[in-house]
């Protein structure tokens, strides 16, 4: 009976230490899209938006942020924590400076309709991940290769379904499905990073932000998805 109620209360701990992790984790993701749109704003208000839409500029901020996170992604074993932090901050920034651009394209209230929405499609996704006792570890292969399908048709609709709202209606509703299975797919994950690094800080810390990073991609590929419905939607009326 003690053996069992030693079990228990085993068990019961580990659920919390892995809770607060998910939080830590969440929080650095938050902290993340509250540097993206702060930044993204302040472009949008001071008028270095077009700064931006001039000249090379939007080519080789989208050219450092592929380089920050290839960079962090295949050194995040190797960095130390602050640098792994630094990174992630580093690319949250840059993504704000192209994220100014949206300012030009649509009104406040629809996005943060457009970002409401996002956090609950967002939202609902991650608790399923987080609470499911199925493993999901198989939908990782799967949703990939889905992606990439996907990049490819948005790259043969650019060229031969010019202006096509069919076209445009599919690749934003897989798209949609694709980022929010990987949201409730990353967030299993994220469970997963604390088991493998249980006793190391420093690694946990790591795999923490680089989990904040993949949830942080998730949230704002959904956003946009999200945007892209509710603007042309704004549009059409």
């Amino acid at each position: 009976m003690y053996g069992n109620q030693n079990n228990y209360y085993d068990v019961q701990a580990s659920r919390e230490n892995v809770s607060g992790y998910l939080v830590r984790t969440y929080r650095w993701m938050f902290l993340g899209l509250l540097l993206t749109f702060a930044v993204s704003y302040l472009g949008f208000a001071t008028g270095f938006v077009w700064n931006i839409l001039s000249g090379p500029a939007m080519v080789l901020l989208t050219i450092a942020e592929f380089g920050v996170v290839i960079y962090l992604s295949a050194r995040i074993n190797q960095m130390a924590p602050g640098t792994a932090t630094a990174l992630f901050f580093a690319y949250a920034a840059l993504n704000g400076l192209v994220f100014s651009v949206y300012f030009l394209v649509f009104d406040a209230i629809t996005m943060i309709f457009a970002f409401a929405v996002a956090a609950l499609y967002f939202g609902v996704m991650a608790v399923y991940g987080s609470v499911t006792k199925k493993d999901l570890s198989g939908m990782g292969s799967m949703l990939f290769c889905g992606l990439i399908a996907l990049l490819v048709f948005s790259l043969l609709s650019a060229f031969f379904f010019v202006g096509s709202s069919v076209a445009n209606i599919l690749i934003g509703a897989v798209g949609l499905v694709i980022f929010m299975g990987l949201t409730a797919y990353d967030t299993q994950k994220v469970k997963a990073f604390y088991y493998a690094t249980s006793g190391n800080e420093e690694m946990a810390h790591k795999a923490s932000i680089y989990g904040a990073l993949q949830l942080y991609l998730d949230f704002i590929n959904i956003f946009l998805y999200v945007l892209r419905f509710v603007g042309r939607n704004r549009n059409n009326n």
